[in-house]
């Protein structure tokens, strides 16, 4: 199994690791599956090719790092603009997401694909810059993919998008002023904290992040419907647990940057509220030439407003 990820990271360890150990007890042993970190193979952004390819027989991956081949992808990843991820895995398995991301997958890139991990919203950025207010974001050099990396722009930043493994020593040597990667506890393990001043919240830009599995369709094809079953379950339990693995991770992470030193800088409601107005309008725009986008956005957004009619009763307000 190809994956974008350097060992050791939560994607790596909770998602991928864990993914590969349900499918081997469950299938007694039948089935075992090696892990590669990104790069071994193939470039790390470029794994949904390793497996179409069938360079190898899996892959384990985000769908946005595709948005160049079909923005579709991003949308199923989560954008700004997008659902939080206590929504977003109601639509993916009791919505109908996972069927549209499986049609998606086998129509435009010919693999077999079902969700295979998710992470809470994540923080918008470690900086060596403060950002509070859409006047910041000019000038600013940040590392992101997906449809933040294509809405930043119209904010006056420019985009630098890498692999994992080269997010650290990029942002060390300056080469980039700020970087979005992940969750606040999965930063802390990637310690940026410890090189950059500024811990930016709340992430805007990635309300949730669905990961995916990815098969190769000739490979799958000839697998016995019981390890056919097994290897789609294993993948369903591995986006929840990565869900609560890496939820655990950020209780204290704010702590830790305080500890350390760092600044931690809340976007202003108005920042926060345009980064959800562009999310929005770089989805409609897309969706009004691309049917397979304009699917999964109407499909998502209907599903939003139904999940909104619960809201008075599942929230409490409290102080």
């Amino acid at each position: 199994m190809a994956t974008s990820w350097p060992p050791g990271i939560p994607l790596y360890r909770d998602m991928a690791e864990v993914f590969a150990k349900h499918v081997e007890r469950q299938s007694g042993g039948r089935m075992i599956i090696r892990i590669l970190p990104g790069g071994t193979v193939a470039p790390a952004l470029e794994v949904t090719d390793t497996v179409r390819k069938g360079i190898t027989e899996l892959g384990h991956s985000w769908p946005g790092y595709d948005i160049g081949r079909d923005p579709t992808t991003a949308i199923l990843g989560g954008y700004a603009g997008g659902m939080e991820s206590v929504p977003m895995m109601h639509w993916l398995y009791a919505g109908g997401g996972k069927e549209l991301w499986a049609e998606l997958r086998m129509e435009k890139f010919g693999v077999v694909a079902f969700p295979c991990g998710i992470r809470p919203p994540e923080a918008f950025a470690h900086s060596h810059k403060p950002i509070r207010t859409l006047e910041d974001f000019k000038g600013l050099k940040m590392r992101t993919v997906g449809a933040w990396a294509q809405i930043l722009p119209k904010l006056g930043g420019s985009v630098v998008s890498l692999p994992g493994a080269e997010v650290f020593p990029a942002l060390e040597r300056k080469v980039i002023d700020a970087t979005e990667w992940a969750t606040p506890g999965e930063n802390v393990i990637s310690g940026f904290h410890e090189i950059a001043k500024y811990v930016i919240v709340p992430g805007v830009h990635q309300p949730s992040a669905p990961f995916e599995l990815t098969i190769n369709k000739e490979k799958w094809d000839i697998l016995p419907a019981d390890l056919k079953a097994i290897i789609e379950e294993s993948a369903k339990l591995t986006t929840f647990e990565s869900w609560y693995r890496i939820g655990k991770l950020d209780m204290g992470a704010m702590e830790i940057f305080r500890q350390n030193g760092n600044e931690i800088i809340q976007l202003s409601p108005e920042t926060q509220t345009r980064a959800h107005e562009m999310g929005r309008k770089w989805a409609a725009d897309i969706a009004l030439t691309n049917p397979s986008f304009n699917k999964v956005m109407e499909s998502q957004n209907a599903f939003e407003k139904k999940w909104k009619t619960v809201g008075d009763i599942r929230y409490f307000q409290i102080k």
